[in-house]
């Protein structure tokens, strides 16, 4: 018993610093918002669907690649040196068409003279645990407290690494930007105490407008869930559109014809933010691989893509760095149709009207990534 008692004492105190926190992170109760995904023509039975099916995980199948990841020596998924950061936050008004990314599918975009933040996830692990869970691969490149003030914040979903609390009770206590979500999402951010009036929640295909920009949320292929119970709040992409110019963020999501849809019907736009990693045959419709953001940027009738879901978190079974690099050979595939890319550093502005974006020019395409040591 003496040896069994030795073990667990130094045991304890691990797990219980790993559930630090547990409850909070988890957000609203699944009752709560199987209530409200009852009111919405997307969902069944309480639980949110795709409009495309998509084929589900092989469980026995994700198991053995999981222990190889974790078991084998290194991983290809994290970069062999420091990934290459810009410190600092953007000054100054906001331009008229400027993307800066701060890793993952955290970006602060400027439309028309206004700010918009995309899921803000600030914190060191994509998990509900301090300990446990996905680390980061470079360290954030802006303090969350000193952006430049905000018009509007939007999130895609409820992942760990889309919808961190910690940012977003930051942002609760410093901005009075609202935030515009899918449905449900409203129900996680009240039970961390942003207040009602601050939070707009929108099913696929509903509108609002934040100053002079017209928000719309967008379809998407993928899924949700902070616990055990799945698909309780709803997923989405968002067009966010000023009076001159159009911008699509993907947020996270598989290939769909929804893209064709928005093109049509909300594009041309001016500049794309797409998921380009965690992509793998065992989940081939929740996650783009690159080609299919290429695909996707097309039918998004898109002039300038810039690539989120990579770099930051090691989510996948592929190298760190292989999206970006197929993405490049993907854009460059059509001589006579190239896809215009900028793919920069975490932290660094690209602005979108500059003379050295000209739609002949990737921007960023530098292959930073290469040179890592």
């Amino acid at each position: 018993m003496r040896r069994l008692l030795l073990p667990l004492g130094l045991i304890a105190p691990f797990v219980a610093r790993a559930a630090r926190g547990l409850p909070r992170a988890l957000g609203a109760e699944t009752a709560t918002l199987q209530r409200i995904a009852a009111t919405s023509p997307h969902a069944r039975d309480g639980r949110f669907v795709n409009t495309e099916p998509a084929a589900p995980l092989d469980r026995a199948a994700i198991l053995p690649s999981v222990w190889g990841k974790i078991t084998a020596p290194g991983s290809p998924g994290r970069p062999p040196g420091p990934v290459p950061v810009v410190p600092g936050v953007p000054d100054g008004p906001a331009g008229a068409l400027a993307v800066t990314w701060f890793g993952h599918a955290s970006a602060l975009l400027e439309i028309d003279g206004q700010r918009v933040l995309t899921d803000p996830m600030w914190s060191e692990r994509a998990s509900p645990s301090p300990v446990i869970g996905p680390r980061r691969m470079h360290p954030v490149p802006a303090v969350l407290e000193r952006l430049p003030a905000l018009d509007v914040i939007v999130i895609s979903h409820d992942h760990y690494d889309h919808l961190d609390v910690a940012s977003v009770e930051t942002l609760r206590d410093t901005t009075a930007a609202p935030f515009v979500v899918p449905l449900g999402i409203g129900a996680h951010l009240r039970s961390w105490g942003v207040p009602d009036a601050r939070i707009t929640e929108l099913d696929w295909g509903g509108s609002t407008r934040v100053g002079d920009l017209t928000i719309t949320c967008a379809e998407a292929r993928h899924f949700s869930g902070r616990g055990l119970a799945r698909d309780t709040t709803l997923w989405s992409s968002w067009v966010v559109a000023g009076p001159a110019h159009r911008v699509y963020f993907g947020g996270d999501t598989g290939y769909t014809a929804a893209f064709a849809r928005a093109g049509a019907e909300l594009g041309p736009f001016d500049l794309t933010l797409l998921p380009v990693g965690a992509y793998s045959d065992l989940w081939p419709d929740i996650h783009m691989n690159p080609e299919e953001a290429v695909a996707a940027h097309r039918d998004l009738r898109g002039g300038m893509l810039v690539p989120i879901h990579w770099a930051t978190f090691d989510l996948g079974f592929h190298s760190w760095a292989e999206p970006v690099t197929r993405l490049v050979e993907a854009a460059a595939g059509d001589p006579g149709m190239p896809v215009r890319i900028a793919i920069p550093r975490p932290g660094q502005r690209i602005d979108v009207t500059a003379p050295d974006a000209a739609p002949s020019a990737n921007v960023g395409t530098d292959e930073w990534w290469n040179r890592l040591t």
